[in-house]
């Protein structure tokens, strides 16, 4: 791993992967999770996630056919 990036709370590594780690600088101990995210976040190495788009309903397009065929041409 090598270090990117070293501040009072923190350490930033990137992996061969391509991922980063972060490890705090007081406890020794790796950070995971949203908290990582945030770091990361702050440090500008990340984009937040995106929140996925709710489904859309699909549109019923049978129904206008069907009532052109059943009316009676003049």
């Amino acid at each position: 791993m090598e270090q990117l990036k070293k501040t009072e709370t923190h350490l930033i590594f990137k992996k061969k992967s391509g991922r980063y780690a972060v490890k705090d600088a007081t406890t020794k101990r790796w950070v995971n999770g949203n908290d990582k995210t945030v770091i990361l976040t702050a440090e500008g190495l990340v984009q937040p996630p995106r929140p996925k788009a709710p489904p859309t309903e699909p549109v019923a397009e049978t129904e206008p056919a069907a009532e052109a065929e059943a009316e009676p041409e003049g």
